[in-house]
């Protein structure tokens, strides 16, 4: 008798060469959660956890090559979107999930690294806002990116919610609205949908590290719990649950510490 398959998860995002975040993150996080990563490269970045100084863009037809070959082989079971830079980029990649709504796409709407260089061109705002968004399984923004998307930062839980609500209401999808940028020793996550139920995670705050790749790690923990088959929710909790060990069993490099994504 042949096993059982094993899951599989795509990841369509950019190359982080400090190995902290974007593809190198994902399919760290994949192979803890025994998911089988396969990858579509749209940018290579030259980075460390202090900046990045260049990003080359993949062509948009290159982009989809890549993402159908991974199809034509593998049964993909979830994939997730992290930096996809341009608007040409976005089009194809919302077509696939147009044309493939059996795989469910947990969208990183990346578009501001923590250093402050710009991992999405202005161009590109509107087909995330047209194209991309309405065909996610789940958003997971951070609260600049609510910034972007709202025009107005959140600063208490509360507006974490009343945002959450608003963007789940305009796109029609589930939107994970993530607070770690709130001051503060306790965190809340809040899982909105759009007929405006919520549901909030609650966590301390794990000091003293690095959360370089933190919103890549929690987006491509997501996906990989869904690709095993789990309900949107525990995948959420499970995912923030790796996140919290990540931090909490920390890496020393370079005389910092970061995530541990094999905690």
């Amino acid at each position: 008798m042949m096993p059982a398959e094993h899951p599989v998860a795509l990841t369509i995002a950019g190359s982080d060469s400090g190995g902290g975040a974007g593809i190198q993150a994902d399919l760290l996080t994949f192979a803890a959660h025994g998911v089988f990563g396969t990858t579509a490269i749209t940018c290579l970045t030259a980075q460390n956890p202090a900046g990045v100084t260049a990003i080359e863009a993949l062509s948009a037809r290159f982009v989809m090559e890549q993402i159908e070959q991974v199809r034509r082989y593998f049964t993909v079971r979830a994939l997730k979107t992290g930096m996809l830079y341009s608007a040409e980029i976005i089009g194809v990649v919302a077509d696939f999930l147009a044309a493939h709504r059996e795989m469910p796409a947990v969208v990183d709407p990346v578009m501001v690294a923590t250093s402050g260089a710009a991992l999405l061109q202005p161009a590109a705002l509107a087909a995330v806002r047209e194209r991309l968004l309405p065909r996610a399984a789940l958003v997971t923004p951070n609260l600049d990116e609510v910034a972007v998307l709202l025009g107005e930062k959140p600063a208490t839980p509360a507006a974490m919610a009343a945002a959450g609500r608003r963007l789940a209401g305009i796109y029609g999808v589930p939107f994970l609205v993530k607070g770690g940028h709130l001051p503060g020793a306790d965190l809340a996550d809040l899982l909105v949908r759009p007929a405006g139920d919520t549901r909030t995670y609650r966590a301390r705050r794990v000091t003293g590290v690095d959360t370089h790749g933190s919103g890549c790690t929690l987006s491509a923990a997501v996906t990989a719990n869904l690709a095993k088959g789990l309900a949107l929710d525990q995948a959420v909790e499970n995912a923030r649950e790796y996140l919290r060990r990540g931090l909490e069993r920390s890496l020393a490099l370079g005389g910092r510490r970061f995530i541990n994504h094999r905690p």
